[in-house]
């Protein structure tokens, strides 16, 4: 059992079955509960530990539903609407999960019901099968309301022990009385209010899943499994004129322990050849190989997200979108390699020009809307920046004139054209007491062609004296 300091004292937090059958409970000290069995058991109660245990159960559940909420801190809630059938009935589903937790050393105790509240307070407070789900509700004690103890105490007190006696009386009274959480949880435990669950991950937009009769020890027979699976995802995308671009893979394991697999694209795709290849490229990239164990008996194919996705004719004899290979390409190197490894530029909405743009994961970037150049302009800026932008010696006709001539790394440049100058102000609301120096940038060529984007930096008048940086290069 777990024990803790409260209110000054050691005690107990959690018991076990033989600890309650000693009527050892959660609250009394640890003194006592030794005064009765001597070599009583007791570890220091770890609530993060705790926590990581119930998420890891958790995950388990998800064989069931995607609905799985936490209801800490020794409580799961699943919603099974529209799950039951792939076990058969209720009870066949809470026969296997009952099964599942023994497996891991724990005693369940389960409840199916019409809302969340009536499950829980269920599961906790009822014994015995459930036959009339309604009278079951009305015969738990207040304490299946979940309300703070001075308001449990208060309601025992004026002789209302069970969810029965608060619900033949009027509401009203009982929220001036009482407070209005009492009422609000009366009403959700009896299903006069509507109560959901708020599930720990947000439902996929299409599920697929796999049972196995018998638990599979072989890789080849589960990849063929998910083969079906990525099938069936690609003809309901299909049907919806809808694409993915990322795919999430569990394989549920005979022992409960469960191995993810998830892959991204750059686009939305639906074929299933494309799907898989990844999955065999992400696969093969593991570092810790997949362990089939004991086998597994459940495969399950997620969508978490769809995107429009159309099909489009090519005209007589045009050639293939060199963009779709490319794509494809990414995708690849990115599943076996990392989604960091390989990054895009996507514009920013900024006028400083090294803050114009961003690097991100090539897979999670969306569409990029670059200004298209004028036609018959030369570009504006150019595609290589140095950053931090380099420091350059200049000499010019007048200090607050345009470049004659410059030194960059040892190098001597004779300015032959140069246009000019854009003033680029600094991002003065960041810090209005210190709003920054301006920054006036050249277009420059030397006399051997080269072309060069300097700036300088600060206005001539003030002091300390401007500097010049080389920032960029044009091709």
């Amino acid at each position: 059992m777990a024990v803790e300091t409260q209110r000054g004292a050691m005690r107990i937090v959690a018991s076990d079955r033989r600890a309650l059958a000693l009527d050892i409970m959660p609250g009394l000290a640890l003194a006592d509960a030794r005064a009765r069995v001597p070599d009583l058991l007791a570890e220091a109660h770890d609530a993060h530990a705790d926590r990581l245990w119930l998420e890891r159960l958790a995950e388990l559940c998800d064989r069931y539903t995607p609905m799985v909420a936490l209801a800490a801190p020794d409580g799961l809630l699943l919603d099974v609407t529209g799950c039951v059938h792939l076990f058969g009935d209720e009870a066949g589903l809470a026969a296997d999960a009952a099964r599942q937790m023994a497996g891991r050393g724990l005693h369940v105790r389960k409840a199916f019901a019409g809302t969340p509240e009536a499950a829980l307070a269920l599961a906790r407070f009822h014994r015995g099968p459930v036959v009339d789900e309604a009278q079951a509700v009305r015969g738990l004690p207040v304490a299946a309301l979940h309300l703070p103890a001075d308001t449990a105490l208060a309601l025992r007190r004026a002789g209302l022990a069970t969810i029965g006696d608060l619900a033949a009386r009027p509401t009203a009274p009982l929220s001036a009385r009482f407070g209005a959480e009492t009422t609000t949880q009366l009403a959700r435990l009896l299903g006069r209010a509507d109560s959901r669950i708020t599930p720990r991950r947000a439902p996929p937009a299409l599920v697929f899943a796999h049972p196995f009769a018998e638990p599979v020890g072989r890789m080849e027979a589960v990849l063929g499994a998910l083969g079906e699976l990525a099938a069936a995802a690609g003809a309901a995308l299909e049907a919806r004129g809808m694409g993915g671009r990322r795919f999430e893979a569990r394989l549920y394991r005979s022992d409960g322990e469960v191995r993810d697999l998830a892959v991204e694209t750059g686009a939305p795709i639906r074929d299933p050849a494309v799907l898989l290849r990844l999955f065999d490229a992400r696969i093969d990239a593991l570092a810790d190989p997949i362990d089939p164990g004991f086998g597994f008996d459940l495969v399950r194919l997620c969508v978490p997200a769809i995107e429009p996705l159309t099909v489009a004719q090519l005209a007589l004899g045009e050639a293939a979108d060199p963009q779709g290979s490319l794509s494809a390409l990414v995708d690849r190197l990115s599943t076996r390699f990392g989604r960091e490894r390989f990054r895009r530029f996507l514009p920013r909405d900024s006028h400083i020009p090294e803050q114009a743009q961003r690097a991100v994961p090539a897979l999670a970037a969306g569409p990029a809307h670059w200004p298209a150049p004028e036609a018959g302009e030369p570009p504006l800026r150019p595609l290589h920046l140095f950053h931090p932008p380099q420091p350059i010696e200049v000499l010019s006709e007048v200090p607050e004139g345009p470049p004659l001539r410059f030194r960059w790394r040892g190098g001597t440049h004779d300015v032959l054209r140069q246009e000019g100058p854009e003033r680029i102000g600094a991002e003065w609301w960041h810090d209005v007491r210190r709003p920054g120096e301006p920054r006036d940038y050249y277009r420059v060529e030397d006399k051997r062609g080269r072309r060069f984007w300097i700036f300088r930096h600060g206005v001539h008048q003030a002091a300390p004296a401007p500097r010049w940086y080389l920032h960029g290069l044009f091709p």
